[in-house]
């Protein structure tokens, strides 16, 4: 009686070469406005250590970190003593800033016309449009209100197909770090 393995030619398992991350591409992130809060937060420990977790993975290389202008200008309007150490965050790792965009924008103004974003809450548009816009990977976000949430995510993707855009992944921390792995 013969196995399926006695068909495989000799060797074969040992020819199989061990996962060589060097020749993987490193995914590109957009670190929307809370992920640059939360390594600040106490008051809230489980979404602190997996944000502080993504800094970590992003200072071992396994990402490559963008945020906006938007985000910028959100942090410096902040009056709170922690102000300095969040904006001193996007220096510390080499956080790309996506400036503003008129293409941005008309996206933007897609997702709110659609009501995937409230008017009120028009910046939140912004963070998803100048991500999709740059052509990243994807955008993480502690906003469970208007960004991480199933309607957003869905209605969001339909509309960057329809203009022509690809799919953008959006995710909190949790979701995206590895926790098995020692950094």
């Amino acid at each position: 009686m013969h196995s399926a393995l006695d068909y495989v030619a000799p060797n074969v398992f040992t020819k199989i070469k061990p996962f060589n991350r060097e020749i993987m591409r490193v995914p590109t992130i957009y670190l929307e406005t809370t992920i640059f809060n939360f390594p600040f937060a106490d008051d809230a420990p489980h979404h602190q250590a997996d944000t502080l977790r993504l800094f970590a993975e992003i200072k071992a290389g396994k990402f490559r970190p963008f945020t906006s202008e938007y985000v910028t200008r959100e942090l410096e309007a902040a009056t709170d003593p922690r102000r300095e150490d969040r904006l001193r965050l996007i220096k510390e790792y080499d956080v790309e800033v996506i400036p503003t965009s008129d293409e941005a924008k008309s996206l933007a103004a897609a997702y709110i016309e659609a009501g995937i974003i409230p008017p009120a809450y028009g910046t939140d548009g912004f963070h998803i449009a100048a991500a999709t816009v740059k052509g990243l990977d994807f955008i993480v976000s502690l906003n469970f209100r208007h960004i991480v949430k199933r309607k957003t995510i869905e209605e969001a993707e339909l509309i960057n197909f329809r203009e022509g855009y690809k799919k953008i992944g959006i995710y909190s921390p949790a979701e995206v770090i590895d926790y098995d792995e020692n950094i």
